[in-house]
């Protein structure tokens, strides 16, 4: 980070479903639906609810082998639209338009989902004015969270060490990421898909606080930004 360094040269991160799309309960919902469907008698909800923040593709392929089934890359692909398309629906989470509106950081959304899909989210909720361009999408980097590329690709774009950059993650995945991508990560828990034992899980991946109610995050970016800027040099 360059001397001086102030609210211009920091940015907040945020992970779409989960953190401003409150999509993965529906999400799971769907994908224990249509698996079930295919695996009659099957519990697949144990299976697949520690997988959420990972692609849909990873999820499927990761529920099939822990279960010793097995799906073919058709079926993979008709489960994925059939998800998005139900999470293209999924509201907002709670106070999310309000704490970014006094957020005053440059903002970015760091998603494991493909870039038409977050554009068509961000825009339908109106959440897209907070982000402009500054998406950064699994469909652009080599590899998905939990790898860091998504995070260093946007940390490169938006000109920032990652250093510099604060970001909202709910799952493992996405903490592992960030952390790994060298940025303080936030841990979210205030969506439909929560509980307790992912505080623990958040913690143990890297996030240095988790929060459940988006109208805590400008008191906490406001404290992050104090310790960032005095840490520069």
């Amino acid at each position: 980070m360059t001397a001086g360094t102030g609210m211009g040269n920091l940015a907040l991160i945020c992970d779409c479903d989960g953190v401003l799309i409150d999509s993965e309960a529906v999400a799971a919902r769907m994908l224990v639906r249509e698996l079930e469907a295919r695996w009659p008698g099957t519990d697949v909800e144990p299976v697949v609810l520690p997988l959420l923040g990972l692609r849909i593709e990873k999820v499927l392929q990761g529920t099939a082998t822990q279960l010793g089934k097995s799906l073919g890359a058709d079926e993979i692909d008709a489960i994925r639209r059939t998800v998005e398309e139900a999470a293209m629906q999924a509201p907002t989470v709670e106070g999310i338009d309000a704490a970014l509106a006094q957020v005053p950081l440059v903002k970015g959304c760091a998603s494991n989902s493909f870039r038409p899909y977050v554009e068509s989210v961000l825009a339908r909720t109106g959440l897209a004015r907070f982000f402009g361009e500054r998406l950064f999408c699994a469909d652009a980097v080599p590899n998905p969270k939990p790898a860091p590329d998504v995070y260093l690709a946007a940390a490169q774009r938006l000109g920032l060490a990652p250093s510099a950059c604060l970001v909202v993650e709910d799952s493992v995945a996405g903490v592992t990421a960030a952390a790994a991508a060298g940025m303080t990560v936030l841990g979210f828990i205030g969506g439909g898909h929560a509980s307790d034992v992912q505080i623990d899980k958040l913690h143990a991946a890297g996030a240095r606080h988790v929060f459940d109610d988006m109208r805590q995050l400008p008191d906490l970016v406001a404290q992050w930004t104090l310790s960032a800027t005095a840490a520069a040099p």
